[in-house]
């Protein structure tokens, strides 16, 4: 998400140090005004599911709760502790599950700019540790599965380096933040292009970002703010058929042959209510990914307690 932050800067670029909500020319400005040691806990509810003509398979369903921590406070950076525990998954899957709670009591610590825009994960070697010796004990307990070492190599690469755990692995914090740092006008919808990162390893994708404010409640000092992002469809399908042929490759699937996987379609929308101190008071973010009869969903649900 840092592209889009500077995006939204680049297009709004006019910032103040004072209020968030400026009623006389109808704005907002999404900055964290934060206090050492002050902690807000989020509840996050994350669904996956697939639908196949008109068979709804893989469904899943996680929930957990976070601590979300000040930990540093100074005139140019934020260090914010986010802590999980809690985590219940519900799915048929027991390696799925299994593999959730690899994150229960796990702590991620983040900083950002004076603003609250996300920056980097701090913590990324503990992180990385940590989730190793989760998939360690997973490789013993599920060797009975079929490719199951190509699939938990597939899950440590997200946590390999620190690009890699910012890249796809703190997707919830990445959602948070998503608006810090810029300006916003009530009812103007601003249109741009980012390079979103390509988890499959490769180029980063083109994507087409529409950003819209839409609306401000004075009273309650919180606004609305809503993204939408469309993904290049070719870029997207041929990256795809290249990862599902190396996997193909590796576990002696049969590969795919050209034209064998229709073109994909990834759409991603994003709204949340922000408090004028800058903390999240509600966010969806909702993803489909679809191909001729085929979907993939998913939606994360981020909600102050």
């Amino acid at each position: 998400m840092k592209q889009l932050l500077l995006l939204a800067i680049i297009l709004f670029a006019s910032f103040t140090a004072f209020g968030q909500i400026n009623v006389e020319d109808s704005t907002m400005q999404v900055i964290g005004y934060w206090d050492k040691n002050e902690t807000q806990t989020y509840l996050i509810t994350h669904q996956k599911y697939r639908i196949s003509g008109a068979d709804t398979t893989k469904r899943e369903f996680t929930k957990y709760e976070v601590d979300v921590t000040i930990k540093d406070s100074t005139a140019k950076s934020y260090t914010i502790e986010w802590a999980y525990r809690g985590v219940q998954m519900d799915t048929d899957n027991q390696f799925t599950k299994k593999l959730a709670e690899i994150s229960n009591n796990l702590k991620v610590i983040i900083k950002t700019n004076e603003m609250g825009a996300f920056e980097e994960v701090v913590n990324w070697k503990e992180i990385r540790d940590e989730i190793k010796r989760g998939t360690t004990h997973l490789r013993k307990e599920f060797k009975h599965l079929p490719g199951i070492d190509k699939t938990i190599d597939l899950v440590e690469s997200m946590f390999t380096t620190k690009e890699a755990i910012e890249a796809g692995a703190i997707k919830d914090i990445q959602q948070f933040y998503t608006y810090h740092g810029a300006k916003y006008e009530l009812g103007k919808e601003v249109n741009g292009k980012l390079q979103l990162t390509n988890l499959f390893g490769g180029k980063p994708f083109d994507t087409d970002v529409t950003i819209s404010l839409d609306e401000i409640d004075v009273e309650e000092n919180n606004a609305i703010i809503r993204m939408w992002q469309i993904v290049d469809s070719k870029q997207l399908t041929d990256a795809t058929y290249a990862f599902l042929n190396k996997m193909a490759a590796g576990t002696g699937a049969k590969a795919l042959k050209p034209g064998d996987l229709p073109p994909l379609q990834n759409e991603t929308r994003t709204s949340a209510r922000v408090h004028g101190s800058g903390w999240i008071i509600y966010s969806i973010e909702t993803k489909e990914v679809t191909a001729e009869n085929a979907l993939a969903f998913e939606e994360r649900i981020i909600e102050i307690k």
